[in-house]
């Protein structure tokens, strides 16, 4: 897996994403504790208001930076969002009132829609090779499960020191050495084969992923895996603090018991995903979710609060397992089924579907917990993981070919794409664009 560092592109890189991720996961547990201080017992509802925020700009403005972002070279693009983020971030410490919230992570996350899609796109370009992009997601995963695993301690034992309000210069740093970081790597170029505005960029992206099946299915998935990550999200803070009466560090705990789930399984995936599919993964992955919070609603009605806590790390964990299963295959099936300059564009489109996805289930986890109850709004939500789990299964062909036969019957014969074809009929990789505009009626 780490053979890939020996890339210093992506070594650099990815360290700029552990150190950005680490000051972001430090925001994370502030903010928490932030909502709760201003909030108290609504503190669910408020995060639930500011991740819907974060997902409103996510999906309206990812599509479009990226369809603009081919008209700039892709090093100062991401050191620009880095710097815009890092003097948003200056401002939070000093928020007092919950509106300062909802106005900051606006701003901060309309740059973090540019910056991610952007930053995931890059790296397929860098590591060609699918054993070496596979091991890229891996690290990446670890990178994000590190950053839910060790921000929480870090936290926790900064909290103590010096308060939770200093947190926020931790992610301030964070964004700057990822600057920094970028700075010191040239990038490759987002290729292009022809001359298209950022509109035409922009619906390329979404047709390729809607009309590609394995994408539905992942469409799918996404709603799957933000029905029960909303749940860990935005109500651990109430659960661990209201419902059990826990500590400030205990809450870091929970969450790093979830992290730490989703590391196992990130180190685990590349030898698995060299035996088994990566349909066969993310479903099983897929259908564990809704099946922990189902288990978990029972043990909320059926158990005394006192003895709910080390099945909440524990069913935790497994979340994190799960979780992580259908999230790092993810990217190859994104690479996969695009050339390699359209995919800025679908990862863009991924970054923007699935975040419609947070968008309905963070504010459902916070609204609905504050007035029905925790043990009805994850039930509730575990409906909205199984609905997702099965339309994937359905979405998703189980014999998911990338070499397909096929026929251009609206070619003529000489046209250079039928170039050693039996006819109008042969076969390659098969992905959307302008010579394949539908996929194969007989795929199933």
């Amino acid at each position: 897996m780490f053979t890939v560092l020996a890339n210093r592109t992506y070594r650099h890189l990815f360290a700029a994403q552990v150190i950005a991720l680490f000051g972001t996961g430090l925001m994370t547990v502030a903010l928490a504790l932030l909502a709760f201080d201003l909030a108290g017992a609504d503190a669910g509802a408020v995060l639930g208001t500011a991740l819907a925020i974060k997902m409103i700009v996510y999906v309206t403005l990812s599509p479009v930076a990226a369809g603009f972002a081919a008209h700039f070279p892709r090093r100062p693009f991401l050191v620009v969002l880095d710097l815009v983020r890092a003097s948003v971030a200056i401002a939070l410490p000093f928020v007092d009132s919950v509106w300062q919230i909802y106005v900051l992570i606006a701003l901060l996350q309309s740059a973090s829609a540019a910056f991610t899609p952007t930053f995931q796109a890059t790296i397929p370009d860098i590591l060609p090779d699918e054993d070496d992009y596979t091991n890229a997601l891996s690290l990446s995963r670890m990178a994000y499960d590190l950053e839910n695993l060790l921000s929480p301690m870090v936290a926790a034992a900064l909290i103590g020191l010096v308060g939770f309000h200093w947190l926020f210069g931790g992610t301030v740093v964070g964004f700057l050495v990822s600057a920094a970081l970028v700075l010191t790597v040239t990038l490759p170029a987002i290729m292009t084969t022809r001359r298209v505005s950022p509109w035409q960029r922009i619906s390329q992206g979404m047709r390729i992923y809607l009309r590609t099946p394995r994408l539905q299915g992942l469409l799918a998935l996404n709603l799957t895996v933000s029905a029960a990550g909303a749940i860990v999200i935005v109500n651990s803070v109430v659960i661990v603090k209201t419902l059990l009466g826990g500590t400030d560090t205990d809450l870091a705990l929970t969450m790093a018991a979830y992290g730490g789930g989703s590391m196992v399984m990130a180190i685990a995936l590349p030898r698995l995903l060299a035996s088994l599919k990566d349909r066969n993964i993310m479903l099983s992955g897929a259908l564990a979710l809704p099946l922990l919070l189902f288990g978990f609603a029972v043990l909320l009605m059926e158990l005394p609060e006192p003895a709910l806590w080390p099945y909440l790390l524990a069913t935790w964990f497994l979340m994190g397992l799960a979780n992580s299963a259908v999230l790092v295959p993810s990217g190859r099936l994104l690479r996969n089924s695009a050339h390699a300059e359209d995919r800025p564009m679908v990862f863009a489109a991924q970054f923007a579907l699935s975040h419609g996805c947070w968008l309905v289930t963070y504010p459902l986890a916070g609204w609905l917990g504050s007035g029905a109850g925790l043990p009805t709004t994850i039930l509730t939500l575990a409906v909205l993981a199984i609905i997702g789990a099965v339309a994937a299964a359905r979405l998703w062909p189980s014999s998911d070919a990338k070499v397909i036969i096929h026929e251009h019957p609206e070619l003529p014969a000489d046209h250079p794409h039928l170039k050693n074809a039996s006819g109008k009929r042969h076969a390659h990789t098969y992905v959307i664009d302008n010579l394949h505009e539908s996929w194969p009626d007989d795929r199933f």
